[in-house]
């Protein structure tokens, strides 16, 4: 304790040396850049230590850090503003994969540790940021802690202060829960072996310690800012391979350039640690590069207006080749002459807000419709399957545009259901079916953290797209080709005690390296009744199996639930993903209850029945759309099978991201890139994985989805 007060001191005449000498330049100089900064351990911190700050929510952010003998690198996600949740990968490079060198080699242990930290109290003038936070949740406890921390600017420092249990408790001093139950006397030790488990008895017990330190941020250096710390990790608990330390007072220097950080530290008083981090800000609507292919006005809209009034067809057809001109593609049309009202049918694939899509069908309409209309309505349509319809009157329409105002034209306007019904429409353009759409690009399949090596990948040239026979008919395929991989040296087999659905991965990456086809799906969809769709698909759903089945989904405008059905009948495929199929085969299907909770905008989806490796259980998926778009998500799933039987991991569970493709456009863009990971793969709770899932299908089937990007309408 006489050394541990020796430090603190130290601390304190450091922290009073800086606020005393940095009060005038704070007058002077402007800090342009004071987001915080990753520690090592991938979170936001100092350099080992943990700090009450997070990133604004919709940041994503990796992280990478060398600190010997750790490698570790992150995937961190902040869901909310008072949520931070992250995913490492640490490669221990003083310690085997495995005591057999038959089993890894010379290949280096690798551990993996879900973190998350929440936000108790928001900083006030007077209070400190208060948050609790969690290392190695559910891993295998070679880091595992519990930490309250607390957070403090004074003009350009940020104080950090802290009690750590577990790993965190170097400096220790007595346990202020034991007041509570002398239950938190002790730690109780989480075995480290395989992981998966919340061992949430041993959280915040045993004697913990104190850390502290400094964010001090550079004036005129554009965000620098110099970290000094009171490390708190026990390094006891890592393990004696790990170098003793020399010192607990870190220090290191982080250099930002935008969204992107470089650190370098001296720690433990005997090695220097370097890292970097991007943390780019993409939930917010502002998110991204800016657009450039804003709405287009008709040229002399008075002269076509003309032409249009003569009949009935030249508006149809000068309508018609309008939109085609912007993307936009009428389906249908009709004149109700005795209503003055002009209803146009259209489909699109250009902008994933679709009050944009809805704008400028509107915008065009009111351009080159005869004055005679007074109602401008449009309806959307998908697959042929009616989406939703929107009318508007053209007077409010007209007199809004002026001011932007989409918040009065919103109350201004209806919008509502649409069950489709050809005959309607009096125009109905000849489509040019079958339609064939297609892209070309590069391709990467891969295998981390394996005991045959860290990673393995495929880059490969892939074609995916999409063929319309007919309406309401879609063959969606994807196929690829090998062009370079390091795939020979992936060995390990499948150890699963259950059918092999998901563990012979290395059996269908090995073998399908020339040619592989992963998907070649035909589904035919309907709108049987009201809120109401359907669709049959079979074929190839995905690069392990194929078979035939369907959905039903019933989704009522107006609501924020939804409930669908879906059942399959497959059988898994060949190990060289063409058309040979193996003997195993099963009826898989489930019903999923989706509910999105209006306040946050999560969408919940409880999923429950039968999975691949006859299985049954429930699925638990929860997820938050940003107002760019991005999605982050995360699920579980737990099945009748023990844990023995399941192995490694215990339970099947995971995290996702889809990120608009738009946000490194200058265009508008529809498509969204997505990326998702398991940290190991099993054979229990895993789903068929079919393309064009119902309620994306019919995401605009929702009153709450069109409505909530209205502001993009004059877009």
């Amino acid at each position: 304790m006489d050394s541990l007060g020796y430090y603190l001191k130290a601390l304190n005449i450091l922290f009073a040396f800086f606020a005393l000498n940095v009060y005038p330049s704070y007058l002077q100089y402007i800090y342009p850049d004071i987001r915080p900064s990753f520690s090592n351990f991938g979170g936001i911190g100092l350099i080992k230590n943990p700090t009450a700050r997070l990133h604004e929510e919709g940041t994503l952010a990796i992280s990478w850090t060398h600190d010997y003998p750790y490698l570790r690198g992150s995937i961190v996600a902040y869901p909310f503003d008072w949520l931070e949740t992250s995913f490492q990968y640490t490669d221990i490079n003083n310690q085997l994969y495995s005591a057999s060198s038959e089993f890894s080699g010379s290949q280096s242990l690798k551990d993996k540790s879900f973190d998350a930290k929440i936000r108790l109290f928001k900083e006030r003038n007077i209070l400190p940021q208060i948050s609790v936070g969690f290392r190695d949740l559910g891993g295998t406890g070679i880091f595992s802690s519990e930490y309250l921390v607390a957070s403090k600017f004074i003009n350009n420092i940020d104080y950090t202060i802290g009690l750590g249990w577990g790993n965190l408790s170097e400096n220790p001093i007595g346990n202020p829960f034991s007041l509570l139950s002398d239950r938190f006397d002790s730690r109780i030790k989480q075995s480290i072996g395989e992981g998966g488990n919340f061992n949430v008895k041993s959280f915040f017990t045993g004697k913990p310690g104190i850390f502290a330190g400094v964010e001090y941020f550079l004036p005129k250096m554009n965000g620098a800012r110099i970290k000094l710390e009171l490390d708190g990790t026990d390094y006891s608990k890592e393990g004696p391979e790990v170098l003793p330390q020399a010192s607990p007072i870190n220090i290191s220097f982080v250099y930002p350039f935008k969204d992107f950080h470089l650190k370098i530290g001296y720690i433990q008083g005997n090695k220097l640690t370097f890292g970097f981090s991007i943390s780019p800000q993409l939930g917010k609507k502002s998110s991204g590069r800016k657009k450039t292919n804003y709405y287009q006005p008709i040229k002399n809209p008075e002269i076509v207006k003309r032409v249009t009034s003569r009949s009935d067809e030249n508006l149809y057809k000068a309508s018609l080749e309008y939109m085609r001109e912007r993307g936009l593609y009428m389906q249908l049309a009709n004149i109700d002459h005795e209503k003055k009202k002009y209803t146009i049918a259209y489909s699109e694939n250009n902008f994933l807000s679709y009050p944009i899509a809805i704008g400028r069908t509107m915008r065009l309409m009111n351009e080159i419709t005869p004055d005679s209309i007074e109602y401008l309505e449009t309806i959307n349509l998908n697959a042929r399957i009616g989406i939703h319809k929107t009318t508007i009157h053209r007077d409010d329409l007209n007199r809004l545009e002026n001011y932007q105002d989409t918040s009065l034209l919103l109350r201004s306007s209806k919008i509502e259901p649409y069950f489709h019904k050809e005959d309607e429409f009096k125009y109905r353009p000849g489509r040019n079916l079958p339609a064939f759409f297609y892209q070309l690009g590069p391709d990467l399949r891969s295998q981390i953290g394996g005991p045959d090596g860290f990673f393995f990948g495929d880059l490969r040239l892939q074609m995916d797209g999409e063929l319309i026979p007919a309406d309401r008919m879609s063959i969606i395929f994807k196929a690829s080709a090998g062009i370079t991989d390091n795939m020979n040296e992936l060995k390990l087999p499948s150890d699963s005690v259950l059918p092999h659905v998901r563990t012979d991965i290395v059996q269908y990456l090995k073998q399908s390296r020339d040619i592989a086809i992963e998907r070649l799906q035909f589904s035919y969809y309907a709108n049987v009744f009201d809120d109401v769709y359907t669709k049959f698909s079979f074929g190839i759903f995905e690069s392990m199996f194929a078979g035939y089945g369907g959905e039903v989904l019933y989704r009522p405008f107006y609501s924020d639930f939804a409930v669908g059905i879906e059942a399959w009948d497959v059988r898994q495929r060949g190990y060289d993903q063409l058309f040979d199929f193996r003997d195993y085969k099963t009826l898989t299907g489930h019903m999923t209850f989706y509910y999105r909770e209006p306040n946050t905008n999560i969408l919940f989806k409880l999923i429950g029945g039968k999975y691949l490796a006859k299985d049954s259980g429930f699925t638990f998926d929860f997820s938050k759309r940003f107002r760019s778009g991005l999605i982050m998500g995360a699920f579980f799933t737990l099945t009748d099978i023990s844990r023995e039987e399941f192995g490694e991991g215990s339970f099947d569970k995971g995290f996702f991201f889809w990120i608009p493709v738009q946000l490194f456009s200058s265009k508008y863009k529809k498509p969204m890139t997505g990326w998702g990971l398991r940290p190991i793969t099993r054979d229990g709770g895993q789903q068929i994985i079919h393309g064009y899932h119902l309620y994306g299908v019919t995401d605009q089937a929702n009153h709450y989805n069109l409505t909530r990007d209205w502001d993009d309408f004059y877009n």
